[in-house]
């Protein structure tokens, strides 16, 4: 459906979300959660599924929220109408995904499936193997055990690390926990997408054979 059908809907009063008449033609929905109808035919969003990869630079906000910086919507915002699939805080940096494809953004952000994101990590102090080990295997946080990750030095100062849960600033938090200072934070791949050669602040949208590769189990 095209925007401008859609907007047509709307002003007929014949498109609800969550059972509720849209009136703003402005009204932006979230795919993973929110369930729209047309003339009572549930549909599983509005226009044709896209998804795009952003390198976020640091700094940038992964959130529509104005207050916290300038957001990753500010920098696209011809993709306003797209919803992250997974944050990435605003001090970290790299592979961002942006999509209106509900399907995808479940497979990518339910606790129900595993993904791997991979990152890479520079710090102040010497990487050491034993350090790496302890991080392999799982770490106590304050909020429990971390799950097994895969650990790889790539410099004396520099390590990546792969991850399958996603909690708040989990990286830092396992490297404070065995004193390493982490100075920049790059996330490179997730599943099988990586960065590949997309520069800081670039972005490009997914072909649909990307997409299927996200989609696999």
């Amino acid at each position: 459906m095209s925007r401008r059908e859609t907007e047509k809907y709307i002003r007929a009063g014949k498109i609800s979300v969550n059972g509720e008449i849209v009136k703003d033609l402005g009204r932006q929905i979230d795919p993973t959660t929110d369930k729209v109808k047309i003339i009572g035919v549930k549909i599983g969003g509005l226009g044709e599924k896209e998804t795009v990869i952003i390198n976020k630079p640091r700094g940038i906000v992964s959130s529509r929220i104005k207050s916290e910086g300038k957001t990753v919507y500010d920098l696209f915002p011809q993709y306003k109408h797209l919803h992250i699939a997974g944050r990435l805080d605003k001090d970290s940096e790299g592979l961002l995904l942006l999509t209106n494809d509900g399907v995808l953004a479940k497979k990518l952000t339910s606790e129900a499936h595993v993904v791997e994101k991979e990152y890479r990590v520079f710090v102040r102090e010497a990487v050491r193997p034993n350090v790496l080990s302890i991080m392999s295997r799982g770490m106590r946080l304050p909020d429990g055990m971390t799950l097994p990750a895969k650990t790889k030095r790539t410099g004396a100062h520099e390590f990546t690390i792969t991850l399958v849960e996603g909690r708040n600033h989990q990286i830092r938090r396992m490297a404070d926990a065995v004193h390493l200072t982490v100075g920049r934070l790059v996330r490179v791949r997730i599943g099988p997408l990586t960065l590949g050669t997309l520069k800081s602040g670039e972005a490009r949208t997914l072909s649909k054979g990307e997409v299927a590769l996200l989609k696999k189990p």
